[in-house]
C-alpha cells in the first residue's frame, strides 16, 4: 500500500517523536513505526465503513419516507439507484472487506456529531446526486465515477469527517489524501475496494527500518555533517524538520547503495516543501548539493549507481 515516499513521511514523524522525547530507545520507536503504518490500513477500513454507514442510512431514509402521514409519489416510489449503485453492490458481497470495515463503524456511530445523516442530506440536496439520478448511463463506470465524486465532495474535505479522524490519530488527516488515493486506483482497476498491508514487499519494511535505524544511530556524524555544511547557521537555529530530512538523506545518499543519490536528493527536497519552512526547499537543496558534490569528489560515496 505505501509508496516509498509516504514510508519516508512516516519514517519522518516516527523520527521527529524519537528526538523531541528523551530515554526513548530504538527498539520502542520502531514498534511505534509499525504500528503508525498499520493504522493507514486502520484509515482505509474507517472510509470504507463510513460510505457503507450513509448507504445504511440512505436505505432506511427511503423507508421511513414511505411512513410519512402525506407520502408523495418520490417518497413512495423513491430511486434507489444510490444505493443499488454497481459498486456499492460489489463492495457489499465482498464478505472479508465487510467483515474488516464494520470494526470501524463506532468510528462514525458513536460520535456527537450526527455526521452520517449530515453528510447524507448534503448529497441528497446536491446536483451531483439529482444529475446521477437522472442519468440514462447505468454503466459500471458511471458508478464508478459517481462514487469518486462523492467521496471527493463529500467526505475527503469535510471538515466534520477530518474532524473526527484527527481524534483517532494525529497522522490521519495527513494521510487520508493518500489512502483516497489508493482506493480510487482499487476501484479503477477492481470495480471494488481492495485493502492489503501497509507494505508492498518485504523489502519497503526493511528499507524503513535500516533507514529508521541508520538515522539514529548516526545522528551525531550527521550533526557534524549538517554543522560543516550549514555556514553561518548554527544547529539550533535550523529547524527540527529540515535537519530530519538532511539526517535521513545522508543515511541513504551514504549507506543505502542502491539507492540513487538523485533520487534520494530529490524525494527529500520535495517532502520539505510540506512538512517544514516556506525556506526549507532551498536550504535542503543548497545544503544536499554542497554535501553530495564534496562527498563524491572526496570519493565517500559508494553507490552502484549515481543517477
Amino acid at each position: 500500500m505505501l509508496s516509498r515516499r509516504h514510508i519516508r513521511i512516516k519514517v519522518m514523524q516516527s523520527l521527529y517523536s524519537f528526538f523531541s522525547q528523551k530515554n526513548t530507545h530504538v527498539k520502542d520507536i520502531e514498534k511505534s513505526f509499525l504500528k503508525n503504518c498499520d493504522e493507514i490500513v486502520h484509515l482505509a477500513y474507517s472510509i470504507v465503513s463510513l460510505m457503507l454507514e450513509i448507504i445504511n442510512y440512505a436505505d432506511n431514509f427511503y423507508e421511513d419516507g414511505k411512513n410519512k402521514f402525506l407520502p408523495d409519489e418520490d417518497d413512495l416510489n423513491p430511486n434507489k439507484r444510490f444505493i443499488q449503485n454497481k459498486l456499492i453492490e460489489n463492495i457489499i458481497s465482498d464478505k472479508d472487506l465487510i467483515k474488516s470495515a464494520s470494526r470501524f463503524k463506532s468510528t462514525w456511530l458513536e460520535n456527537d456529531h450526527d455526521i452520517i445523516s449530515k453528510i447524507f442530506i448534503k448529497i441528497y440536496k446536491s446536483q451531483l446526486y439529482v444529475n446521477y439520478l437522472k442519468s440514462e448511463d447505468i454503466s459500471l463506470k458511471c458508478d464508478k465515477i459517481f462514487f469518486i465524486d462523492l467521496m471527493n465532495n463529500f467526505i475527503l474535505s469535510n471538515e466534520l469527517v477530518n474532524h473526527v479522524l484527527e481524534e483517532k490519530s494525529i497522522y490521519w488527516v495527513d494521510d487520508l489524501p493518500f489512502v483516497a488515493t489508493i482506493i480510487f486506483g482499487s476501484i479503477k482497476e477492481y470495480s471494488t475496494i481492495k485493502i492489503s498491508g501497509p507494505f508492498k514487499h518485504i523489502s519497503d519494511e526493511e528499507f524503513a527500518l535500516d533507514l529508521l535505524r541508520k538515522t539514529i544511530t548516526n545522528n551525531e556524524s550527521y550533526e557534524k555533517i549538517i554543522k560543516n555544511y550549514a555556514k553561518n547557521w548554527e544547529l539550533e537555529r535550523i529547524a527540527i524538520m529540515d535537519q530530519i530530512f538532511l539526517k535521513m538523506s545522508f543515511a541513504e545518499i551514504l549507506y543505502m547503495p542502491n539507492l540513487p543519490v538523485k533520487v534520494s536528493m530529490n524525494e527529500y527536497i520535495e517532502i520539505s516543501k510540506y512538512y517544514s519552512t516556506l525556506k526549507s526547499k532551498s536550504f535542503v537543496n543548497g545544503m544536499l548539493d554542497s554535501f553530495v558534490k564534496d562527498y563524491k569528489e572526496k570519493g565517500k560515496i559508494n553507490k552502484l549507481t549515481n543517477l
